[in-house]
């Protein structure tokens, strides 16, 4: 796993000297960091805003891209179980940089939706994080509350019910 990883190994597998990890990421976090923020969902979404009419959508959309890209990165997946017990500088900056792109995006749906920024808030928490950690826990759970976390088919499932209270929430308008 990434606790147990060192600097010489990657460096010996990367055909590089572990002085210019050194040189480019400050160290084997600095590196690690790198990665993440290259792949972090949060980090690099990049989308414009659409109009109200729209916003549903977009919301549901979003949300398929974050199960999307956290299923087909095995690497990201397991850096994130690293990342959840790591508080190093580098983390605390990824943290920091997704933290900003969710006070942006809460405060522009909130401006959207004419829901309040801390309604919208709890709304995008719960639905994150419950697709992350369904996706961390993906690998060693076949199941979770009778959907299978393994297969398409279970994740279609989720991302229907993702769908549903997206509907509901944005009906209250």
């Amino acid at each position: 796993g990434f606790e147990k990883l060192g600097i010489n190994a990657v460096a010996s597998k990367a055909g590089v000297s572990k002085m210019l990890i050194y040189r480019y990421f400050g160290s084997l976090d600095g590196l690690v960091a790198a990665y993440i923020e290259q792949y972090d969902f949060w980090i690099n979404f990049k989308s414009n805003l659409p109009d109200r009419e729209g916003l549903e959508n977009f919301i549901k959309e979003m949300f398929h891209c974050q199960i999307a890209v956290l299923r087909e990165n095995y690497t990201l997946r397991r850096l994130y179980r690293w990342e959840l017990m790591s508080g190093n500088k580098f983390i605390k900056d990824l943290r920091r940089q997704r933290e900003d792109k969710g006070v942006w995006l809460i405060e522009a749906v909130s401006r959207l939706s004419g829901h309040p920024c801390r309604e919208v808030a709890v709304i995008a928490t719960l639905l994150s994080a419950s697709i992350s950690y369904l996706a961390l826990l993906e690998e060693n759970c076949d199941f979770y509350n009778g959907i299978s976390l393994q297969t398409d088919e279970g994740w279609e499932q989720l991302q229907e019910g993702i769908d549903e209270l997206i509907s509901l929430w944005i009906s209250k308008l």
